[in-house]
């Protein structure tokens, strides 16, 4: 009985062509039977091999590992260098700044002063014979408000809290000493002087410790500042705390401590020229 061996399950040939069709189809097929070329694979096997293909290309389309925001190793690679070229940079020019290397800059669009005051005009030259015998330094709060009946504030008003600070002098005429005004005795050891009245000088406030501490307008007064500007308002304020300065001293005792050191330095000048007795006296203001 004669066998044809040429087409058998097990040809190798036969099972090779069937693998290279099962391969380019896409999907991994083994033949019927195993053969030595292409042994017997299993569905187990198979299985494996697609999660190792699954893994591998996740790992190939996964980021670089520490890139956390997802961006690619070279562009933070790129900004890390930029950054530190920036900053070398900077802390250069400061550097060279501070040891004065390098020119000062100065801001083009900062705020600038123009005086455009006029030179001074001497008036007047006043001779004095004033002795200044104590000086008082005083702090008074102006709280004036200007509004109108039955408006709302929010719409006229002008309310200010000025804190003027100042000094006042006091002080004794020389000048308007009469004739009769220095009595000696016969023996020439005692003397009487009769001197005017101390007075208040003029207020003097400080610029430096007098200030605006608040003002409150209306929505009208601000609409009229606009088109109008009121320069007398803040005179007034002035003139009030002039007022208010020099009230303060009247009511201090001022006057009286200047009548005091006056008649005191009086007693030493004269005292000092061979006076024993020295009387002072003052005329009614």
């Amino acid at each position: 009985m004669t066998v044809d061996r040429g087409k058998t399950d097990t040809d190798p040939e036969t099972t090779q062509e069937t693998g290279e069709r099962a391969y380019e189809a896409g999907r991994a097929s083994v033949p019927e039977h195993s053969t030595r070329e292409y042994p017997q694979v299993t569905s187990r096997d198979a299985d494996e091999r697609d999660d190792l293909d699954a893994r591998e290309r996740a790992y190939r389309d996964a980021p670089a590992r520490g890139d956390r925001m997802g961006l690619p190793t070279r562009a933070l690679r790129g900004l890390f260098w930029l950054v530190a070229t920036v900053g070398l940079v900077l802390a250069l020019v400061v550097g060279a700044q501070s040891v004065g290397w390098l020119p000062e800059f100065k801001n083009p669009f900062k705020e600038q002063t123009t005086d455009r005051s006029q030179p001074p005009l001497l008036q007047s030259i006043q001779d004095l014979s004033r002795y200044v015998a104590a000086e008082g330094n005083f702090q008074v709060i102006i709280d004036v408000q200007q509004n109108q009946k039955y408006v709302p504030d929010f719409l006229v008003n002008d309310r200010v809290l000025f804190v003027a600070a100042g000094t006042v002098d006091s002080y004794v005429d020389f000048g308007n000493i009469g004739s009769g005004a220095l009595k000696e005795s016969a023996d020439r050891r005692s003397v009487e002087v009769t001197l005017p009245a101390p007075q208040l000088g003029k207020p003097n406030l400080d610029p430096a410790r007098s200030q605006v501490y608040s003002r409150e307008r209306g929505l009208l007064n601000r609409l009229g500042d606009v088109f109008k500007d009121d320069p007398s308002r803040m005179q007034e304020v002035y003139k009030l705390a002039e007022e208010r300065l020099t009230a303060a001293a009247t009511e201090s005792g001022l006057r009286e401590r200047a009548q005091e050191n006056t008649t005191k330095m009086l007693e030493g000048l004269l005292k000092s020229l061979g006076y024993t007795a020295v009387t002072v006296k003052y005329q009614a203001p």
